[in-house]
């Protein structure tokens, strides 16, 4: 059974920051990329920032230079360390895994609400 488990979420002042991570399970995790999606109400889900198993990470414009995305494959864990927030990052965020080579194999997890908010 694939499990994606998000955690890190919560209530964070602008310019403050957050660290989401996800723990996997039932995938072979080391070939699969991983990657953070976002959803605010009324709007479509998007991508926020993804790792390759070799290591390549792409962001959404929105995040360059505060957020980075990382990888422990030994832990089998993907996180998402969030700086410099701003009232526009606030949405769920989730986690998901799509494997590098049959991208029919694409696992969510259950997200976890991020509110940037004085």
């Amino acid at each position: 059974q694939v499990q994606l488990v998000e955690s890190g979420g919560g209530l964070v002042q602008p310019g403050g920051s957050l660290r989401l991570s996800c723990a996997a399970s039932g995938i072979g995790f080391n070939t699969y990329t991983m990657g953070w999606y976002r959803q605010a109400p009324g709007t479509q889900r998007e991508l926020v920032a993804a790792v390759t198993s070799g290591g390549t990470t792409n962001y959404a414009d929105s995040v360059k230079g505060r957020f980075t995305i990382s990888r422990d494959d030994a832990k089998k864990t993907v996180y998402l360390q969030m700086n410099s927030l701003k009232p526009e990052d606030t949405a769920v965020y989730y986690c998901n895994g799509r494997h590098w080579r049959y991208s029919a194999y694409s696992y969510w997890g259950q997200g976890t609400q991020v509110t940037v908010s004085s």
